[in-house]
């Protein structure tokens, strides 16, 4: 069973391309030249985003969900006002004005798309990778999410209800994955090594304490 939810208010209210804008496309022709050139290496470059996708952003929602795991009252603040929640632990900016939490249960899977662009929480996220603003990944989630969560390699069993959250310029998502097994006792700081990006997206679950090196 899976659920398609749109977010609160208006259409998005910024045009739509699945192309390059000028900008995008100027700066890869500048990233060109200069690699011809001999004056940048790609694989640095590709380093620094990484580093960015993967690990700078997504330590701001790490905490914010360690903080949910560890402290109930904030994650009932959490859940009520995920902005207000989210700017106390200092994470506020463009494009992270309007956050909503959505909690994973034994019951219930959620999954963020943005069906529209690519409209993401960078506050608590960081830079959206590049399958989020894919078209494949924004039309696929809402038709077939268990067939793109699989393909993640994420399988759900057949009862647990898979719910879809559709972000646009008004509101944004962050899911607050299931707390693993074995990690009673644990500090913040390490509960937050265990939550990936793609689980606070949805495509992925929470790391297990032996996963982390």
């Amino acid at each position: 069973m899976s659920e398609h939810r749109h977010g609160n208010g208006p259409e998005h209210d910024h045009p739509h391309d699945n192309h390059f804008t000028d900008m995008e496309a100027r700066v890869k022709a500048l990233e060109s030249l200069l690699t011809e050139k001999g004056l940048i290496d790609p694989a640095a470059i590709d380093a620094i985003v990484e580093t960015y996708e993967n690990k700078v952003g997504p330590r701001n929602g790490a905490r914010v969900v360690a903080r949910a795991w560890a402290d109930a009252s904030f994650a009932e603040w959490l859940r009520r006002d995920a902005t207000a929640a989210i700017a106390s632990l200092g994470f506020t900016g463009r494009q992270g004005e309007h956050m909503r939490a959505v909690f994973n249960t034994p019951e219930t899977h959620n999954l963020v798309v943005c069906t529209l662009c690519s409209c993401y929480p960078w506050a608590v996220l960081g830079l959206p990778p590049v399958w989020y603003k894919a078209p494949s990944y924004r039309s696929r989630a809402v038709i077939d999410p268990r067939g793109v969560l699989a393909e993640f390699g994420l399988d759900l069993a057949a009862d647990k209800k898979v719910r879809v959250w559709d972000s646009t310029a008004e509101l944004r998502y962050l899911v607050v994955p299931e707390r693993p097994d074995g990690t009673e006792g644990i500090s913040e700081e390490a509960l937050a090594d265990l939550v990936t990006r793609d689980s606070m997206i949805g495509t992925g679950l929470a790391l297990s304490p032996g996963a982390v090196r």
